[in-house]
């Protein structure tokens, strides 16, 4: 028996993101949520396309990054059937205090790509603090599993740059590097979270297709004497990505 989805066709016409991406997340939170089980046939690739309002073609898209992470299983004259669920889910946490930025997640490893010394201040893209003469960049990508999951672009205070061991950039986190400096006290630290679509450079990276979502995390560390001794520029899969934050309420008065 086919498990039938809500008749509400999706609009797809307003995003950036290739049709076949959007319909891609779309089936497989159906799947995640149980509107599809495990065991379930679901729709055909001709009801889906009248549902989405897509050429087949665009739906058989779809359903082959669904076929290829293991989730669906298609059988000739039978029908596409659901095998699994997404198995990792929104595991990627990215924080939102200063504690919880300087603890390395479990199970990740860090990959140096590129080193790069002398970038020059006015290159540095942020308007926190007093840029440093210079800045030492690594690019990095963080992997779980042997899956790629954020590539990086770090900036440290060339000064401080000596003072980072191979062993540092390998197992800290980016404000860990800095923090964790003798005599470096950080006075403000920001972070901005945009959402975009990975470019060609960024999918080849991630393993990910192209214009699929991704998170872009900017983070910024100025130190007691007013210099902006850090930048990182993080790119995140945006399917394993979760941002929570706790909401303080309003003082409540007796009424």
């Amino acid at each position: 028996m086919t498990t039938r989805p809500p008749t509400a066709a999706p609009d797809l016409s307003r995003s950036a993101v290739s049709r076949y991406i959007q319909l891609g997340t779309l089936f497989r939170g159906r799947i995640a949520s149980g509107a599809w089980a495990v065991g379930a046939r679901i729709p055909t690739v001709d009801e889906l396309a009248e549902e989405c309002g897509v050429a087949r073609a665009t739906i058989r898209q779809a359903l082959d990054g669904l076929e290829a992470e293991g989730l669906i299983e298609r059988f000739r004259a039978k029908g596409t059937f659901v095998r699994a669920t997404p198995s990792d889910g929104l595991w990627c946490e990215v924080e939102t205090d200063w504690n919880g930025l300087l603890r390395s997640r479990d199970g990740a490893e860090i990959e140096v790509l590129a080193e790069e010394p002398g970038v020059p201040g006015d290159r540095i893209r942020d308007a926190t603090g007093l840029r440093a003469p210079a800045y030492r960049h690594w690019r990095r990508r963080h992997h779980r599993d042997g899956r790629p999951f954020l590539l990086a672009d770090v900036y440290l205070d060339e000064r401080l740059a000596a003072h980072v061991s191979a062993e540092d950039l390998r197992s800290r986190t980016a404000l860990r590097l800095v923090a964790g400096l003798p005599g470096v006290r950080i006075a403000d630290a920001r972070q901005t979270l945009t959402i975009g679509a990975a470019d060609l450079e960024t999918a080849a990276a991630l393993g990910v297709p192209l214009n699929a979502p991704v998170a872009y995390v900017h983070r910024a560390a100025v130190d007691s004497h007013g210099t902006l001794v850090l930048v990182a520029e993080g790119i995140y899969r945006g399917d394993v990505v979760r941002v929570d934050f706790k909401l303080r309420p309003p003082d409540l008065k007796p009424g």
